[in-house]
C-alpha cells in the first residue's frame, strides 16, 4: 500500500512539446510529478524508439499507415514511460535500502516538515528490512501526467475525405491516454474545448469506480475563479469530475501568456481560498445527477479537489508563503527546471543561452500561429535560421507537422500561418498594395506575416539534439519558451541542489536583486495595459475603451489588496515589496484612457 499523499510540495509543469518528454523517466523515481505534453506523435513515436533501446524493451515502429496510429503511439509511449518508471522506482528503493549514502542524499532533498524524511532519519541505524517496510509502505513514485492544449485539435483528412471528430489532433491524444496503463491525470490547457471536454463520456476510465476512485483524473489549468468554475460544472454536468485546478499566472509563465483582465494572482488565489468549498459542492450536486441519469456509481461525498498554482515563483520564502497563506496543494517549478540536466530535455547550446539571459533577453513574442502571445527568448537557433530565410526572401517554414494548421481561410484543411504556403500568398497580397501604404506601414505589415515560427518543430528540436536522434527536412532550430522568471536563474544546477533550493536548504540564485513574484507580475501587466493602448492601430471602440479601464481598476484592486497583504504578512522584503507597490500605483494613476471620438 502506498501513500496518497505526495511527496512533495511541488511538481514540474509541462514545458513546449519536448521539454518535459520524458521528466517522469528522469524524476518520477524520486516522488517528483511531473507533465508530459502528449500533442506530438512524431515526437512521442522517436521517443519510444530511443528509450526502448536504453532499456532494452522491444520495440514496433508505429507508422502513419496504421489506422488510429496517433492515438496507438500515444498509448505505446506512455505504458512504456509507466514501466520505466516503475522499474526504476523498485530500483530506487533498493537503492536506499543498500546505500547509507544514497539514503542520506534522499533524506536531504525531502521537505523539512515531511513525515517521511522525520521516519527515514529515525530509521537510518535500523537495520535494512525495517528501511525496506518503511519505503514500501510510504513512498510513491511521482506522477506521470498528461498534457493536452486544448486548441490544438485540428480535424484531420485523408487525401481530401474529412476523418471523423475523434481523430481530431487533441481528441486522438485523450484517447491514446485514456487506453494507457497509467493511472493519472489529463492536464487541459488554454481553455474550453466543448467537443473535447464531451468526448471524455466515452471512457469510463474518467468515472468514479464502487469504491469512488478515479483510474484516470482532469486537471484544469486556469487564470481565474470564473473560469474554472464554468469548466468545472461543464464536465460535472456529464458526470465528470475535475481533481484539481491548475492555476498559472496570466503572464508570468513561460510558453502562451493568456492575460487576465487585470486580475492579479494574489487576489485570483484569495478568491480560490475563500471559495473552494462553493467550486466543491456546486460540482458534486451536478455531477451526482449527471451519473444518476448515466445510471454510473454515485459518489456520496464530494472527491477530492487540489487547488495548485504556478508562474513565477522563484525562492523558498514564495513557495511557503503559497503552500501556508493560500493553502495550495502544490506548487509548480517550471523555467527554473529548464537548468536541470537531470530533469528536463533541453540540449546543451540552448541550455547555455538559457543560463545567460537577462531580463531584457526574455520577451512577449507574436511568433506562434495561435495568434496568442508567447514567451520566448532572444538569441535562440530558430531566430537566426528564421531571420536568414526572411533576408533571402524565402520567409516561411515547410511545415511537415500541421498540428497548428488551424487557419481556414484557404479552405477546410487548414493552414498553419507559419507556413511558407501562407506567407508566400499574404505577402504576394501585400507587394500589390505597396504603394498604398507608408514605407514603415509596409515593413511592419510585413513583419506581422513573417515573424511567425513554426513552434511544431522548433519546440521539439531540443530532444533530438540532446540525445542525438536524426532531425529530417528543413532546419528549424530551437524554440525555447521559458517564463521572465528564467533571468534570475544563471547556471546548470543539480536536480538535488534545485529541489534543496525549493524548500530552502540551498539557494542556486546568485541574483540578489530578483523582485517578488507578485510584484513582477504587477510590472508585466502595467507594461501590457500601457503595450495595448499604444499599439493599437484601429479606430478605437467603445468596446476597447471599456475593456481597458475595467482592466485599470482591477490592476488597482490588486494593488490595493497587495498593500494591505504585505502589512500583515512576515516577509523579509516587506519595506521593498511596500515602496515599489506605491510607485507601480502612481504608474497605474498616469496611464490615460484614451476617450471615444465623437463624430
Amino acid at each position: 500500500m502506498t501513500t496518497t499523499k505526495p511527496l512533495h510540495t511541488f511538481h514540474i509543469p509541462v514545458m513546449g512539446l519536448a521539454y518535459t518528454i520524458d521528466s517522469p523517466i528522469r524524476v518520477a523515481k524520486y516522488g517528483i510529478s511531473s507533465v508530459i505534453s502528449i500533442i506530438d506523435d512524431d515526437l512521442i513515436e522517436k521517443m519510444s524508439a530511443f528509450y526502448s533501446a536504453k532499456f532494452d524493451v522491444p520495440y514496433q515502429e508505429i507508422t502513419q499507415k496504421i489506422h488510429d496510429y496517433r492515438a496507438e503511439r500515444i498509448t505505446s509511449y506512455l505504458n512504456l514511460v509507466d514501466k520505466i518508471v516503475k522499474d526504476k522506482f523498485d530500483n530506487f528503493k533498493n537503492e536506499l535500502t543498500e546505500s547509507k549514502q544514497a539514503l542520506e542524499n534522499y533524506i536531504a532533498m525531502l521537505p523539512n516538515k515531511s513525515e517521511i524524511k522525520i521516519g527515514l532519519q529515525n530509521l537510518m541505524e535500523d537495520g535494512k528490512e525495517a528501511i525496506m517496510n518503511y519505503l514500501d509502505t510510504n513512498l510513491a513514485a511521482g506522477e506521470i501526467d498528461v498534457n493536452i492544449m486544448t486548441k490544438v485539435d485540428k480535424d484531420n483528412f485523408i487525401k481530401d475525405e474529412q476523418l471523423a471528430t475523434e481523430f481530431n489532433d487533441a481528441h486522438a491524444s485523450l484517447r491514446g491516454f485514456a487506453n494507457s496503463t497509467l493511472s493519472s491525470s489529463v492536464v487541459l490547457s488554454a481553455g474550453m474545448n466543448p467537443r473535447l471536454y464531451s468526448y471524455f463520456e466515452n471512457f469510463d476510465v474518467f468515472f468514479p469506480d464502487v469504491n469512488n476512485h478515479l483510474n484516470k483524473k482532469v486537471i484544469l489549468k486556469v487564470s481565474d475563479f470564473r473560469s474554472a468554475m464554468i469548466q468545472g460544472n461543464f464536465l460535472a454536468k456529464k458526470g465528470l469530475w475535475v481533481s484539481e485546478y491548475r492555476i498559472e499566472s496570466g503572464l508570468n509563465c513561460g510558453g502562451h501568456a493568456f492575460a487576465t483582465e487585470g486580475y492579479l494572482l494574489g487576489p485570483i488565489l484569495e478568491e480560490f481560498k475563500e471559495k473552494k468549498e462553493q467550486l466543491i459542492q456546486s460540482a458534486h450536486e451536478l455531477m451526482v445527477k449527471a451519473l444518476t441519469i448515466k445510471g454510473k456509481h454515485v459518489p456520496e461525498q464530494a472527491l477530492e479537489l487540489k487547488i495548485t498554482v504556478q508562474g513565477g515563483v522563484g525562492t523558498a520564502e514564495e513557495h511557503d508563503f503559497l503552500l501556508s497563506h493560500y493553502k495550495v496543494d502544490s506548487v509548480g517549478w517550471g523555467s527554473p527546471f529548464l537548468l536541470v540536466p537531470e530533469a528536463t530535455s533541453v540540449d546543451e547550446d540552448t541550455r547555455t543561452l538559457l543560463a545567460k539571459a537577462k531580463e531584457e533577453d526574455l520577451y512577449l513574442s507574436h511568433i506562434s500561429p495561435l495568434g496568442i502571445p508567447f514567451n520566448t527568448l532572444r538569441g535562440t537557433t530558430n531566430e537566426m535560421l528564421k531571420q536568414k530565410r526572411i533576408h533571402e526572401s524565402n520567409a516561411g517554414s515547410s511545415c511537415p507537422k500541421k498540428f497548428l494548421a488551424l487557419s481556414k481561410e484557404f479552405g477546410a484543411k487548414g493552414i498553419c500561418t507559419a507556413s511558407k504556403k501562407y506567407q508566400d500568398v499574404k505577402l504576394e497580397e501585400l507587394e500589390a498594395k505597396k504603394d498604398v501604404f507608408s514605407a514603415e506601414t509596409f515593413e511592419n505589415a510585413k513583419n506581422k506575416i513573417t515573424e511567425k515560427s513554426c513552434l511544431c518543430v522548433g519546440l521539439a528540436n531540443a530532444s533530438y539534439l540532446e540525445n542525438d536522434i536524426k532531425i529530417k527536412g528543413q532546419a528549424q532550430g530551437v524554440v525555447i519558451c521559458p517564463g521572465p522568471n528564467m533571468a534570475y536563474f544563471d547556471q546548470e544546477v543539480s536536480l538535488s541542489k534545485m529541489v534543496q533550493h525549493i524548500y530552502g536548504n540551498d539557494s542556486v540564485l546568485t541574483e540578489t536583486n530578483r523582485p517578488n513574484m507578485f510584484v513582477k507580475e504587477l510590472k508585466m501587466y502595467l507594461d501590457y495595459l500601457n503595450n495595448e493602448i499604444a499599439t493599437v492601430s484601429a479606430e478605437i471602440t467603445a468596446g476597447q475603451i471599456k475593456k481597458w479601464n475595467s482592466f485599470k481598476k482591477n490592476l488597482g484592486e490588486g494593488i490595493g489588496y497587495y498593500q494591505s497583504l504585505f502589512l500583515s504578512s512576515i516577509s523579509s522584503e516587506n519595506e521593498k515589496i511596500q515602496y515599489l507597490l506605491s510607485f507601480y500605483k502612481e504608474e497605474l494613476s498616469n496611464i490615460k484612457i484614451p476617450e471615444l471620438k465623437v463624430a
